[in-house]
């Protein structure tokens, strides 16, 4: 499997899965599951146990995350299931990480301990994944109040409809967002519905946007699949995958709390989330634009004006990069006044210590998990609503790249951090990433005019009328009328 497509935004059309039962899987498969006590942790590994998916390629990993007693495995469960227990930390973050350093597996499936997957849950979301290699695969979820149960039936069970009630099961909220946006190719977010207690990604994926934040105590799953977006990843949620969760939602049991849990997590994670961020003000984890500015052969004066029109315009979720050879410049005794360096070393000293601004001697790969990057010629400073227009501009049409020309030839432009992952991923050594992303995601030209508006003549001053002038003008009017004509 070495075919990437360049699939454009989140639509996998293009893509066609095997025919469930039809093909013959070669991809491992490692089931993650962290537990705490995990009173339905039966339920689950008899399900699994009964999985469609080859026996040979699926490994279960239960993790144990500080269960008293410690989890004992039951006697019907996957052949090839073992306990991981957390030696540091704790929850569910935390507990995943330990599960996929100790999984052997190229595919990692992320299970809750109280879910109750149909037999063909794994193998519809592993099928993606032998089609191409940058995608996350979406189960289906339902809520049940927990009915008398033994692990025996739930193995033997030939559908998730002889165990459950599933006319009267609760329906999962992304269930419903997913059928809006069609099957999420329309979807402007579709990281939104990749909630934690099923998905599937390879690997290498998992690894390379760092696991999940163990600080992130809830919507742990939602900011990991936010950096997953930023990463350049396609979201593919499979009704085939069907499952039930044993218990209501939390925020059907403590609506309040479950939100104002997660709010501040996500808040300062995903910039994306606007209407988070309404605090005037606030500074925030991870800003909602990077603005990098290549300083090397710039003035003092041009650099000042210029990191300051970044951070004093509408849209102050912004930190700046200068980029320079900093840490190129000699260290030791030097003499400070006649330094062939001394413009490079006042801007550094001038900037080190502000938390807004960053210095660095090449720009980076990617600003993940800042969503938007700007780059342009320091010598033209943003008008104070360049960013917030161009970001409006970008959004429309979710397009990957929005390109300023500028009156001189030059450019400035706009970049979508998940558009320009998606075609690292998909670039070869000596192809052009815009050209990639007008594939992926759409490359717009334009003007500068909305961008840097001209500026506004001044209105004139009014006209004082004071006693003075108004006496003035009533003798001027009579001194007219008796003027023989």
């Amino acid at each position: 499997m070495n075919a990437r497509p360049a699939l454009r935004q989140n639509d996998y059309s293009p893509l066609t899965p095997p025919e469930l039962g039809a093909w013959s899987p070669s991809l491992s498969v490692s089931v993650v599951i962290p537990a705490h006590a995990g009173p339905y942790l039966q339920f689950t590994l008899a399900a699994l146990a009964a999985q469609s998916y080859p026996d040979h390629l699926m490994e279960v990993l239960v993790v144990d995350d500080g269960s008293c007693p410690p989890i004992e495995l039951p006697e019907i469960r996957p052949f090839n299931t073992r306990v991981v227990r957390v030696d540091a930390g704790w929850g569910i973050s935390n507990a995943v990480n330990t599960g996929v350093l100790a999984a052997d597996g190229e595919i990692i499936q992320r299970l809750d301990a109280d879910m109750v997957p149909d037999r063909r849950h794994i193998e519809a979301l592993a099928r993606w994944h032998h089609v191409t290699d940058y995608l996350v695969t979406i189960g289906m979820k339902r809520f049940v109040e927990p009915p008398p149960l033994r692990a025996e039936q739930v193995y033997r069970a030939g559908h998730l409809a002889d165990l459950f009630d599933l006319d009267n099961a609760v329906a999962s909220s992304t269930e419903a967002t997913i059928a809006k946006t069609d099957g999420l190719r329309k979807s402007r977010n579709p990281y939104h519905v990749c909630t934690g207690p099923t998905f599937a990604l390879p690997r290498e994926v998992f690894h390379a946007v760092g696991g999940l934040d163990p600080n992130v105590l809830r919507g742990e799953d939602t900011e990991f699949a936010y950096r997953l977006a930023m990463h350049g990843v396609v979201f593919i949620p499979d009704e085939a995958a069907q499952a039930v969760h044993l218990g209501l939602p939390a925020q059907r049991v403590d609506k309040d709390r479950a939100v104002r849990a997660v709010e501040p997590h996500l808040a300062h994670r995903i910039p994306l989330r606007r209407d988070l961020r309404k605090d005037r003000g606030r500074r925030w984890l991870v800003p909602y634009v990077e603005v990098v500015l290549g300083v090397r052969d710039s003035t003092p004066d041009a650099v000042r004006q210029a990191v300051s029109a970044a951070l004093d315009g509408k849209l102050q979720d912004v930190v700046v990069t200068l980029v320079a050879p900093w840490s190129q410049l000699p260290p030791g005794r030097r003499s400070v006044l006649d330094d062939p360096d001394f413009d490079l070393r006042f801007l550094r000293d001038l900037y080190a210590c502000d938390d807004r601004i960053r210095l660095a001697d090449e720009p980076s790969g990617s600003p993940a998990p800042i969503p938007f990057r700007y780059r342009g010629p320091v010598d033209v400073p943003l008008h104070r609503s360049t960013l917030e227009r161009m970001v409006e501009t970008i959004q429309k049409d979710l397009e990957g790249i929005l390109v300023v020309d500028l009156e001189d030839g030059r450019t400035a432009r706009l970049e979508r951090t998940s558009a320009l992952a998606r075609a690292r991923l998909l670039a070869g050594p000596l192809d052009d990433v815009d050209a990639v992303i007008a594939q992926t995601h759409g490359v717009r030209h334009a003007t500068p005019a909305r961008y840097w508006p001209a500026p506004q003549p001044a209105a004139p001053a009014p006209i004082q009328i004071t006693p003075q002038v108004e006496e003035r003008t009533l003798l001027n009017r009579l001194r007219s009328a008796l003027r023989p004509n």
